[in-house]
């Protein structure tokens, strides 16, 4: 099976509890990938995650470091995590750009997928900016250069709209999302699923390599419980991953 490096899904929580004349703080460290990361384990795939706080030191700074994988998940993390390095950041220190790694291991062969959030693609007030990074060029959709949340509360339920041997063994209806980021299908890309008449999932070439754009989350909140649960959700990461890394 694949060995996949998932990079993005953790987060860390300030809060400010005021109780009249008074106030206290509490933190929280929070991983929200475990479902997915079960999702691919559980059909055999490798996996290696890597949390947002450390992809510094984790994420291969040199394009050797890479062959180490055949497929990069990037979820719900910003441009500027895999761009600023504490030493580049605090000390002025050149560092290598891992967006541009990331992208040279698309050209080579590897594959890349790139799942929606708050910090994917341009993200909650253009914040995750990765449309003005080199890693934009790898990927099958163009970013919007402003916040690109598309919210629905109300929820949808993504629709399959084209044949491929990736959703094959799907519904063509699936259980609803409450939000992804609004994206553009870039020339010879193809729309395989779509939500609330925005694409969904959308895979491409660049390259040696494939790459797809899944434009909504793998967990909470736009992913609510009832997407997580479904029985065809090891089945979509699964044949996704396969077919990214040349599978399939």
């Amino acid at each position: 099976m694949s060995r996949v490096l998932v990079v993005g899904e953790s987060w860390f929580t300030y809060s400010v509890h005021q109780k009249g004349f008074d106030a206290f703080y509490t933190s929280e460290y929070v991983e929200g990938a475990g479902v997915f990361l079960d999702a691919l384990r559980s059909r055999g795939h490798e996996v290696t995650y890597v949390p947002s706080h450390e992809i510094a030191h984790r994420v291969p700074g040199s394009a050797g470091g890479f062959a180490a994988y055949d497929v990069v998940v990037i979820s719900d993390v910003g441009a500027n995590s895999f761009q600023l390095a504490p030493e580049t950041f605090g000390r002025s220190i050149p560092t290598p750009d891992r967006s541009e790694l990331v992208r040279s291991f698309v050209e080579g062969g590897g594959g890349l997928l790139m799942v929606g959030g708050y910090l994917s693609f341009s993200g909650i007030d253009a914040k995750a900016r990765w449309g003005r990074s080199p890693l934009a060029a790898a990927l099958p959709v163009t970013i919007l250069d402003r916040d690109d949340r598309v919210e629905l509360p109300a929820g949808a339920e993504p629709k399959v709209v084209y044949a491929h041997e990736i959703v094959s063994t799907l519904d063509g209806v699936w259980p609803t999302l409450l939000g992804l980021n609004e994206v553009t299908a870039k020339e010879g890309a193809t729309v395989l699923a779509e939500c609330g008449g925005h694409p969904l999932l959308v895979v491409g070439a660049h390259g040696a390599g494939r790459s797809a754009a899944f434009t909504s989350d793998v967990a909470p909140h736009w992913a609510p419980p009832g997407f997580l649960a479904w029985d065809g959700y090891a089945d979509l990461w699964d044949r996704l991953v396969r077919w990214l890394a040349g599978g399939l």
